[in-house]
């Protein structure tokens, strides 16, 4: 055997070591060690292993020896082969010890060995390929108990010399048929090894065979893939058989070698055995050229796409979009006219995806001319594609005589116009059609481009010139488009909507404010909701800005201060409760300073009042702060003990005594770790049941008690 260097020695037992799930990066670290450095520690691992040290001890020795065993572990190692615990990592540092010792070792327990731990041994010297112990693997391929006579056969395989393949192949008729299977993997292992030494053709040899033996199936299967490989080229009859064979097994391996043989010959092959194919075939076969990439098979697969079975059909034309190019539009093209509507939908889709600015091209000249049904389809591929050099035919398309040929026109016209034609679409919505069909899709379409302008404040200011002329309707839809715009210019025009004369339009102004999708609008909300003469709009755009603060990522700070100016801004009870909310669900010693200014409000005091103690408790109520500002809604410190609680129904029920004292503080609230009862208590006590709180308690020395439904904020009433 081969001298390892220590490094070597490391990856080889990272390797085995990530197999077994054991962490290998300590032993890597140790591939460094000074020569000296190793062999104190190779003397001390070996002392471990000879003394009383617990196995769990004795086996980390073991791993680590493998890293700094040599000749004078061997013997120690060796003896563990018998050891039921230990025989697995003694093999571990054996396998990659490079002293020839080993091999002498391991030949000579297979006369002393039984069972799993001689199958392990045999493991062993296949995974050392030692070929000196060919006869003693010989002896064992003829062992009575199938798996070690079945270990024996794979470590010849792997040792892969000249008397191993002989040995192998005399077993291979003569041994049980319980063997059989793994004296044909170790000849696949040789034939393996012929080809990686460049004999190809001893590969073929032994490959045929164990596919023409009686073997197991999946043996017969891996040889015959073997044997395609091995050959190349002259492989391609036996890759043909397996695809026209009855069997399924068979023809899911020539379907996978198939992509692993290179060569025009068998591209060649492939074609040929595509035309003849039965229908349901074709498809494979398709799907196995498009994986080899050859552009040589761009012929066969159009000549499928126009004429094979549905299915193969449809899938020559899926693949064309991998294999395909500006020749294939087309086939494409009569494809996606066909009344078979599977057929159809797959080239429309290919068309819309085919790459290269030659498709563009050539589908924009065929626009113009098109007629028909073929007109409706380029229209429709023009927009999913975006060809700009589309755009003159479908704005012609766009009045044309048939309503269908205007519609699609006007829907391809959102994804394909731009800037300098927008004004086609405004015009359309400003000044819409008859047919709702039409309108709707000119306002789709006008909603499609203006989201993909670059400049959205020149966006906007086309929507606003034709504001100017447009019935109300339109105004209003254009308004609409300008909420998805967005930016400084829609901002400004749609504030001014909603102070418009027009009732429709500041209905229409104030409504879209509310649902504006950015943080920039909350001063126009505010300033709507501080000097608008209708309450309608006055509360439309307050609790527009109270989904600002809900809803939009903001600094604590801010989001403090915009619920101080709603709060000051609001005149309705309803509003000050949304607030109030919004304040809860973001605690902040901040938002706890407005929770304070809200309970001087004598309408919401007392909700405000708890929720300022909910916050405290959230944002730690110890604090001089916070114990300052509670004081000012009349929150002073207590002391509270918690005597008792019990949580269920009726006799179902649970103490949660403990859990209750964990979470009380300073103050009456409690605060659970979870909103909901049964996960903050570990479980539910009665499934399916209305469930109480039930808490006996002292506050300040008082005693108390309190019940609270099922999820309902803990907060204890101050006793009389």
């Amino acid at each position: 055997m081969n001298t390892m260097t220590c490094k070597t020695r490391c990856f080889l037992l990272s390797a085995l070591l990530i197999a077994w799930g054991i962490a290998a990066s300590p032993l890597q670290a140790a591939a460094a060690d000074a020569p000296n450095a190793a062999a104190e520690r190779e003397a001390k691992l070996i002392a471990t292993l000879q003394s009383d040290a617990p196995p769990q001890e004795k086996a980390i020795a073991c791993k680590h020896l493998a890293i700094y065993g040599g000749k004078d572990a061997v013997p120690v190692l060796t003896a563990l082969l018998g050891d039921e615990q230990l025989a697995a990592w003694a093999r571990i540092a054996l396998e990659v010890i490079p002293d020839p010792a080993v091999d002498a070792a391991l030949c000579e327990s297979l006369g002393k060995l039984q069972g799993r731990l001689l199958i392990g041994a045999i493991n062993s010297i296949g995974v050392r390929r030692d070929a000196q112990s060919n006869d003693a693997l010989a002896a064992r391929l003829q062992d009575a108990d199938a798996d070690v006579a079945s270990a024996a056969a794979v470590a010849l395989g792997r040792i892969a010399a000249a008397p191993s393949v002989k040995l192998l192949e005399q077993a291979l008729t003569a041994a049980p048929v319980d063997v059989r299977g793994a004296v044909a993997e170790g000849l696949i292992l040789c034939a393996e090894a012929r080809v990686a030494a460049g004999q190809a053709d001893e590969a073929r040899r032994l490959y045929d065979l164990v596919r023409q033996a009686d073997v197991p199936k999946l043996r017969a299967l891996e040889a015959t893939r073997g044997a395609i490989l091995a050959a190349g080229p002259a492989g391609v009859p036996l890759l043909i058989e397996q695809l026209q064979s009855t069997d399924r097994d068979a023809l899911a391996l020539g379907l996978r070698t198939a992509r692993d043989l290179a060569g025009r010959s068998v591209t060649d092959a492939l074609m040929a055995e595509l035309g003849r194919a039965a229908p349901e075939r074709q498809a494979l076969l398709i799907q196995v050229l498009a994986d080899r990439g050859d552009a040589e098979a761009l012929p066969a697969v159009l000549q499928t796409a126009k004429s094979g079975s549905v299915d193969a059909r449809i899938a020559a034309i899926r693949v064309l979009k991998r294999l395909g190019d500006a020749s294939c539009v087309p086939v494409l093209l009569d494809a996606a006219l066909e009344t078979e509507s599977a057929v159809a939908q797959a080239a429309a889709n290919v068309l819309a995806d085919l790459s290269g600015q030659a498709v563009d091209s050539d589908l924009a000249q065929r626009l113009p001319k098109a007629e028909g049904k073929a007109r409706l389809v380029l229209i429709e591929i023009a927009g999913r594609r975006r060809i700009a050099a589309a755009v003159p035919a479908l704005l012609k398309a766009a009045d044309d005589n048939d309503a269908e040929v205007r519609v699609a026109a006007l829907t391809a016209l959102g994804y394909a116009v731009d800037f300098r034609d927008l004004s086609v679409l405004v015009a359309r919505v400003a000044s819409p059609p008859q047919a709702p069909a039409e309108a709707r899709a000119a306002e789709a379409a006008l909603l499609a481009a203006c989201i993909r302008m670059p400049d959205r404040d020149a966006c906007a200011g086309k929507l606003l010139a034709a504001m100017t002329q447009a019935p109300i309707p339109a105004r209003i839809k254009l308004l609409e488009t300008l909420t998805a715009v967005g930016g400084a210019k829609a901002l400004e025009i749609m504030a001014a909507a909603a102070q418009d004369a027009t009732p429709e339009i500041q209905d229409a102004g104030s409504r879209l404010l509310g649902e504006w999708m950015s943080v920039d609008v909350g001063p126009v909300l505010l300033e709507l909701a501080k000097t608008s003469t209708e309450d309608r709009y006055k509360t439309r755009a307050l609790r527009g800005y109270i989904r600002l603060v809900r809803q939009f990522t903001m600094p604590e700070d801010q989001r403090a201060a915009m619920c101080r100016i709603a709060l000051q801004v609001a005149d309705r009870d309803a509003e000050r409760k949304l607030i109030l909310e919004v304040m809860q669900r973001n605690p902040s010693i901040d938002m706890l300073r407005v929770a304070v200014e809200a309970a001087k409000m004598p309408s919401v005091k007392t909700e405000a009042a708890t929720i300022a103690l909910a916050i405290a408790q959230q944002v730690g109520g110890q604090s001089a702060d916070v114990q300052q500002l509670l004081t000012q809604v009349g929150h002073e410190s207590v002391k509270i003990e918690i005597l008792k609680a019990e949580y269920g129904a009726g006799t179902q029920g649970k103490d949660v005594t403990e859990m209750l004292r964990r979470h009380v503080r300073d103050f009456p609230l409690i605060a659970l770790p979870t909103s909901g009862y049964n996960t903050a208590f570990g479980g539910d006590p009665a499934p399916g049941i209305v469930k109480q709180l039930k808490i006996q308690y002292r506050m300040n020395g008082k005693p108390g008690e309190a019940t609270f439904p099922e999820n309902a904020m803990i907060l204890l009433p101050v006793p009389r």
